[in-house]
């Protein structure tokens, strides 16, 4: 044990721990992510580097849309971290259930740059869709856990923004279920789709505070 405590560490938040262990998942699957842009053989004959490249747009789109979706998964993460005040059984579990579903980001990632355009794209895509539903019903979990009657929130949390992200975390599950079954229609509208949904979260999440 230290011998003695700083001031900044008195000031340590109790859910300092659960952040840094989430953040390096974070950090990790987003990194995996490039793994799936392979540099293409070379070869004396045949098709030029250029189009050999170009060849590889869906793990390119993969890469964006996956990157892009991790980072905001991150962001909100760190946003529900500034209003949570302690930790609790709960709470734990379901943010290991959740770092679970990021873990998993890297490989439906791969598989539906590996099937994109040939037969089983819609599969893959079913299952990259669904990994993002599964991800939207733990962090329904997660936040709900926390912020149900302020039990886990910091005193001094803002109930506008508490009630904002409420608000905007109800339309994840359903409209990533709408994503999940429109791969089985149309495969790179539910791909579209899921870069949208991404962007809805990346936005600030407000709500008019009433009069």
């Amino acid at each position: 044990m230290p011998l003695f405590i700083t001031r900044a560490d008195r000031k340590m938040p109790e859910t300092a721990r659960i952040e840094a262990f989430s953040d390096g998942v974070f950090a990790v699957a987003i990194t995996l992510l490039v793994l799936n842009i392979k540099i293409p053989s070379t070869a004396l004959d045949g098709p030029s580097l250029a189009v050999l490249l170009a060849r590889q747009w869906p793990a390119y789109l993969a890469f964006v849309t996956s990157f892009a979706t991790i980072l905001i998964m991150w962001v909100n993460h760190h946003r529900i971290f500034t209003l949570i005040g302690r930790p609790s059984d709960a709470l734990l579990f379901f943010n290991g259930v959740l770092l679970f579903g990021v873990t998993v980001v890297p490989f439906s990632t791969a598989l539906v740059a590996q099937y994109l355009g040939y037969p089983g794209q819609r599969t893959a895509a079913a299952v990259y869709n669904g990994t993002y539903v599964f991800i939207a019903i733990l962090y329904n979990l997660l936040w709900r856990s926390a912020s149900h009657d302020a039990r886990l929130l910091r005193h001094d949390a803002d109930p506008h923004r508490v009630a904002a992200i409420t608000s905007s975390f109800r339309w994840g599950v359903p409209i990533y279920t709408v994503a999940f079954l429109l791969a089985f229609v149309n495969v790179t509208a539910s791909l579209v789709l899921n870069l949208l949904l991404a962007m809805f979260f990346a936005l600030p999440s407000r709500v008019s505070p009433r009069p």
